[in-house]
């Protein structure tokens, strides 16, 4: 018996039937079987669809004698189906990369609910991918599986059956089915959910949903339209059959008036001379289906009162008023706005007919964010090693907070910032300014970036479509031609910049001058970080930090932190860190041993405050590599597949790791309830790491490049080898070495040998691969 019945329907969608097929067929789950329902399709889905099973056994095949719509030939493919679990895929979407073994894995994890809803994303016809509407009500936090009173949100969102995995004897114990007709999604989805015992989430986009260009989709404009109505009547007869269902009524009555109400206002639905008609028809569904004592939400009341009232003449009045309104002040609007950036390219246009000022120098960073990363470092070099230019920071005005006293704030948009860019002599940025700025002949340009690449970056992203985005390559390239000079930390980073970012500019490799303060730093300078982030007086602060992942629009932690502390005990305290595009917390809300630090302003304080970095692929750890202390991997195999094949990484990070690697949240456990985390073989992959990443980091790569581009110095400070440097110890250095004995064991077998030794670092006559001692054995652990 397969795990997954995954049952696709085809009907006139040959140009898009095999990428779906092929999206099933690919996954690295492959427990599964695929039955495609040829819905009598006029076009050349049947024999597509016999192609594929006839190449695999796991594709059945079913052909109907006639055309009977979406809904019954879902019901024919359930029919036939096997698995534990059904999952419905229209025949021109696609499963995401590894979508089903998430799915698996999720399902194992939540003790096998009777649905799982996962996200998805809608691909336009034009290429562009737009994501879903109610990601924040797939929150894996919390308890899991629920019921749906503890999440009833779910039943207000849009109705579909492709976003869920479905338990087929939950399914066949209801006897439920597919109606006719259009929005069948409706009438199977809700009674699904209000029925279900048990239910669990999934943050992650596992479907892309096509989204057809008008007129090249079945369903056009046509009396179908209709059938809406005839779905709710199902809906609600399956409530009223069932009394235990009935304070689903209020909720599921305003949904019915928002779906009707969207219906109604499209205009690639309802034929014109129909509407009138579908407006009273739905008034005689309010007034069957409301459910008295439940108030209209104020937001609502407009479009209730026009479908309880069928007033189609005044809501087309309204409309009319609107439009005239809106065409009324619509030019008034745009003139204005027009007059301003007119007058804004004027100044800007006389700014750049007056000449350099070579004491003045403008910085930003993440494109108007606050003072910090490599160009904050900069910053402060100039006002320390060329006094007499004054700086300026470009940010918006909920980071000037952030910003010295002694530096300028600057808004962007606005006349001071375009005098700033046509006048300054020295521009600094860690990506990239306005691209209507205009480069002038004296003017110098640095380019710090903000990390070693581990992710592919620049040009190599034209393989890489889903992570690219919208970005624009050629605008990229005329970025590239404005810089005069771009950082390097490292020969990794020289090689890759040179490759993905090529252009006429100077490399420095003088080092990240961000990571100058951790040689500076005091012990008085991290006692003081630590009380200012509430971290307890002899407890271990690890600082978590996942990196930004591309397929998923809504950034979830892939590690349960209150599970894991509860194993480790009270010694141990997180410090949260969500990357900048997440959107949000990592953790909500936070707790006295789970610290969100997300807002925090600066991420090299949060590094010294902390005594290890716990990471997966964030470009941070090359970073926190030059503190010396102890940094652990925690990337499970599922997920490293998943992000090599969404954005895709330059060298295998479990192979030449900084330290440890954690293939589950048990290995993670296991690593710091022992004490390996700073254990000596941990040492030395970090110094392995620290020669091949950090040789430039000595805490003056700011003077460095201080000094060669503005002081026009060629004999600068010689970078001291990692080995010499010696970085403010954490605060746990002081404490005890010996593993805690209170920890609880992790349920797991797996021994951290396996996760220490599994994989090697590449040898190289300038790196070569350490041999382990043989002697070693993981403490508390018995010898093979």
């Amino acid at each position: 018996m397969p795990r997954f019945s995954v049952i696709v329907p085809a009907y006139r969608v040959q140009a898009y039937l095999p990428a779906c097929l092929e999206s099933v067929l690919s996954q690295s789950y492959e427990d599964l079987e695929l039955i495609a329902v040829d819905d009598r399709s006029p076009d050349a889905c049947g024999e597509i669809a016999d192609e594929f099973a006839a190449r695999d056994p796991r594709v059945r095949v079913v052909h109907l004698p006639r055309n009977k719509g979406l809904g019954p030939a879902r019901n024919a493919g359930t029919a036939e189906a096997s698995g534990d679990y059904l999952v419905f895929l229209d025949g021109d979407d696609t499963l995401a990369p590894h979508a089903l073994r998430a799915i698996a894995d999720r399902l194992k994890e939540t003790g096998e609910p009777d649905v799982l809803v996962y996200d998805h994303a809608l691909a336009q016809w034009s290429g562009e991918t737009a994501g879903g509407t109610f990601a924040g009500l797939l929150s894996e936090q919390g308890p899991a599986p629920f019921r749906l009173e503890d999440r009833p949100g779910l039943l207000r969102v849009r109705a579909a059956a492709w976003d869920k995995a479905y338990r087929r004897e939950f399914v066949e114990r209801e006897a439920f089915a597919f109606p006719s007709g259009y929005y069948v999604d409706t009438a199977w989805t809700c009674p699904a959910l209000m029925t279900a015992e048990s239910v669990a989430t999934l943050d992650r986009v596992c479907v892309h949903h096509r989204q057809r260009r008008r007129g090249s989709a079945p369903g056009p404009i046509g009396r179908g339209h209709f059938d809406v109505l005839d779905q709710y009547d199902r809906v609600f007869a399956y409530v009223d059959s069932r009394p235990q269902l009935t304070q689903w009524r209020p909720v599921l009555f305003r949904r019915m008036v928002d779906h009707l109400w969207t219906v109604f206002t499209a205009r690639d639905r309802l034929p014109r001379g129909a509407r009138a008609e579908f407006l009273r028809r739905a008034r005689d569904h309010y007034r069957a289906h409301r459910t008295p004592g439940h108030p209209v939400p104020v937001r609502s009341r407009l479009r209730h009162t026009v479908i309880r009232l069928a007033l189609y003449r005044t809501h087309r009045l309204v409309e009319l008023t609107q439009r005239l309104g809106h065409r009324a002040t619509r030019p008034v609007v745009h003139l204005a706005k027009s007059l301003h950036a007119a007058a804004l390219k004027l100044h800007y246009r006389v700014q750049l007919r007056l000449p350099l000022r070579g004491d003045r120098a403008v910085f930003a960073a993440y494109g108007g964010r606050g003072h910090g990363c490599s160009p904050g470092a900069l910053e402060e070099a100039f006002r320390t090693f060329v006094p007499h230019i004054r700086t300026a920071w470009i940010a918006r005005p909920e980071h000037h907070r952030t910003i010295p006293t002694a530096t300028r704030r600057i808004r962007p948009g606005t006349a001071a910032y375009w005098t700033a860019l046509a006048r300054s002599k020295y521009l600094v940025n860690n990506t990239d300014f306005d691209r209507r700025l205009v480069k002038r002949p004296g003017q110098v340009l640095i380019q710090t970036q903000h990390g070693t690449p581990l992710k592919h970056m620049g040009l190599d992203l034209r393989e890489r479509p889903a992570a690219a985005g919208d970005l624009d390559f050629d605008a990229m390239l005329s970025d590239v031609d404005r810089w005069d000079y771009l950082l390097s930390p490292n020969r990794h980073t020289t090689l890759t910049w040179e490759r993905v970012y090529p252009g006429g500019y100077t490399m420095l490799p003088y080092g990240h001058p961000r990571n100058d303060v951790f040689q500076r730093a005091t012990s008085q300078d991290v006692r003081r970080l630590r009380e200012s982030l509430g971290i307890p007086e002899g407890t271990v602060a690890i600082l978590y930090a996942p990196t930004h992942r591309d397929y998923r629009r809504t950034q979830r932690a892939t590690l349960d932190l209150e599970r894991f502390l509860r194993r480790l005990g009270p010694r141990f305290v997180v410090l949260a860190r969500a990357h900048h595009r997440h959107g949000g917390p990592l953790v909500s809300p936070a707790t006295a041993r789970v610290i969100d630090v997300s807002d925090h302003p600066s991420v090299e304080s949060l590094c010294l405050a902390s005594d290890a970095l716990v990471t997966d692929y964030s470009s941070l750890m090359f970073d926190y590599a030059n503190l010396d202390r102890p940094i652990v991997i925690h990337a499970t195999d599922d997920d490293y597949a998943a992000y090599e094949a969404a954005r895709g990484t330059y060298f295998d990070l479990r192979s030449f790791a900084p330290g440890a690697v954690a293939r589950s949240v048990d290995e993670l456990t296991d690593i710091f309830a022992t004490g390996h985390w700073r254990g000596s073989r941990s040492t030395q992959l970090r110094s392995a790491f620290r020669e091949r990443f950090c040789p430039y980091d000595d805490g003056r790569a700011a003077e460095r490049v201080v000094r060669h581009v503005v002081l026009g110095e060629t004999k600068l400070p010689p970078a001291v080898p990692p080995a010499e440097r010696h970085p403010v110890p954490s605060a746990a250095a002081a404490l005890g070495r010996s593993p805690l004995p209170t920890v609880p064991r992790p349920a797991t077998d797996t021994p951290i040998t396996e996760t220490l030794w599994g994989t090697r670092m590449p040898s190289s006559p300038s790196h070569p691969t350490p041999t382990p001692p043989s002697t070693w054995r993981p403490t508390g652990r018995p010898r093979p």
